[in-house]
């Protein structure tokens, strides 16, 4: 692989497959986009059998200078490599799920979702800073068009909401941006995150970077967007905004606050601990009360997302893993729950709760695969939720007790939510005939939603195939962050392992 441009390559499949759809018919775009999203996803299954575990941080690097201060520069490692694999999992399920539902404007709305899809890949290989933001802010303009054009009644209202929202936070991220080029004298990612600013300077660069990433995520109380912006949005638009593009505010934590700024990192701990706890408590709560399927799961995602950043700020390779699984396995079980309330729309066209109920008689393969995604969105054990909130609330148990007291709460409201959800929906009598008379899962649907119960499955039964490529990644952050590391307050005694020689003078004793 030595050489070959694969991730340009990535970039260019589904952009070039984008404007082929413009001006194409509806089935042609369709199929187009469909073999473009899958020529992606095998792209990503060569770049990570290709990727060198226990090689060099950055590869498949790429750079090619433009002019004076802006270069075209990529590369991955082991944390960008498992958002890629996300990405390109998740977006044939995404035009899968637009098949029959979207009629109107079809070869459109597969270009936008292609854009998405090169600008979200571009988010994760970017090693210039400027062309991080780039990509970090064109992603708005295709999801604001998916959510306006082919929303539901509301959908102005939600697309102007998500727009500026998403826009405002980002601007003073770029003045800081600018100050930080400057100072640095570099625009490289890699070189920045090693580059030790003023601890002064550090709280205003940080909080800059935090009001586009906090509302990106979205953290509590920035996220009433969400709910707006999934309720409208047409089911792929939801599975790709909860499954990748919340993703990047947590991918923009691990990526620039957290190394860049370490001492002003830990300065603002307590405040992201705060928000959280605040976050997993209040959302859950709200989530109870919901009678829209849609409006249900997306405030859980906003208390899910929330474990995110309690593990991110824990200071330790626990809390560090945990986040980053978590964040995967939010992308797997959201983006499958969002399918799930799609597929009973597409029959039925409502979301209201209390318009179904027993579709366990009528529906078996569905309520089957709706069981395994409520279970792991729960954390049982042996599903993907459960390692990642397990490493999060046990990374923040070493630094604040408290904090990983309230946010466990979580847990115990989210089995309330989701199993009286799923309650409603599968179990008890049909009290409607329209939805009594609902068919089972097609081919095309059992396809998307038995793909994403493997993976769901793998990722429980076998995380250390994820946590493998990211593991010196971490641990190179929590040596960065080890300088600024707040003195935690639990009373539990880490193990710690023995320098090499002793280990060596202990093995020799033994024989």
């Amino acid at each position: 692989m030595s050489g070959f441009p694969i991730l340009s390559l990535m970039l260019l499949v589904p952009l070039a497959a984008a404007l082929a759809c413009l001006y194409l018919d509806a089935k042609s775009a369709r199929v187009v986009a469909l073999v473009a999203t899958l020529v992606d996803l095998a792209l990503g299954i060569v770049l990570w059998m290709n990727f060198d575990v226990g090689g060099a941080q950055w590869q498949f690097q790429e750079r090619h200078e433009l002019f004076s201060g802006f270069s075209y520069a990529l590369g991955i490692d082991g944390i960008a490599l498992l958002l890629i694999m996300l990405s390109v999992f998740l977006m044939p399920i995404c035009i899968g799920a637009s098949w029959n539902s979207i009629e109107k404007r079809v070869g459109e709305y597969m270009a936008a979702f292609l854009l998405v899809e090169t600008l979200m890949i571009g988010v994760f290989v970017a090693q210039d800073i400027f062309l991080f933001y780039m990509f970090f802010e064109a992603g708005l303009i295709p999801m604001y068009l998916i959510i306006g054009i082919w929303g539901g009644a509301d959908r102005i209202y939600a697309s102007y909401k998500f727009f500026l929202y998403t826009l405002l936070g980002s601007v003073l991220m770029l003045v800081a941006m600018l100050w930080m080029v400057h100072t640095a004298g570099t625009t490289s990612v890699p070189e920045l995150m090693n580059y030790d600013f003023d601890p002064k300077v550090q709280t205003w660069l940080w909080l800059a970077f935090f009001a586009s990433f906090a509302v990106k995520m979205p953290m509590w109380p920035v996220h009433t967007w969400l709910p707006a912006a999934h309720v409208q949005a047409p089911t792929a638009g939801s599975v790709i905004l909860a499954g990748v593009l919340l993703k990047m505010g947590g991918y923009g934590f691990i990526r620039f606050s957290l190394p860049m700024f370490p001492e002003a990192s830990a300065q603002f701990a307590p405040l992201v601990w705060g928000l959280s706890m605040a976050a997993v408590v209040i959302t859950s709560l709200i989530a109870l009360v919901q009678d829209d399927m849609k409006k249900l799961i997306a405030y859980s995602s906003v208390a899910h997302m929330a474990i995110v950043t309690i593990g991110l700020f824990a200071f330790n390779p626990q809390g560090l893993e945990g986040s980053m699984l978590v964040m995967l396995s939010h992308g797997l079980v959201s983006g499958a729950l969002f399918l799930c309330v799609g597929i009973i729309y597409d029959r039925l066209h409502t979301r209201e709760i209390a318009r179904y109920g027993g579709l366990a008689i009528n529906m078996p393969r569905y309520a089957l695969f709706f069981l395994l995604f409520t279970m792991a969105s729960i954390g049982l054990p042996g599903t993907s939720g459960f390692v990642g909130e397990f490493l999060s609330l046990g990374g923040i148990y070493q630094a604040s007790s408290w904090t990983a007291l309230i946010c466990t709460t979580g847990i115990i409201l989210g089995a309330a939510y989701m199993l009286y959800l799923y309650r409603r929906v599968v179990f008890g009598d049909q009290k409607n005939a329209d939805a009594a008379a609902m068919v089972d899962l097609d081919a095309r649907e059992l396809i998307m939603v038995g793909a994403l119960g493997l993976a769901v499955l793998w990722m429980g039964v076998y995380p250390e195939s994820f946590i493998a490529p990211m593991r010196a990644d971490i641990a190179a952050l929590d040596a960065r962050l080890a300088r600024a590391k707040p003195e935690g307050d639990a009373k539990l005694a880490m193990g710690k392992q023995k320098p090499a020689h002793e280990e060596a003078a202990a093995h020799e004793g033994a024989h």
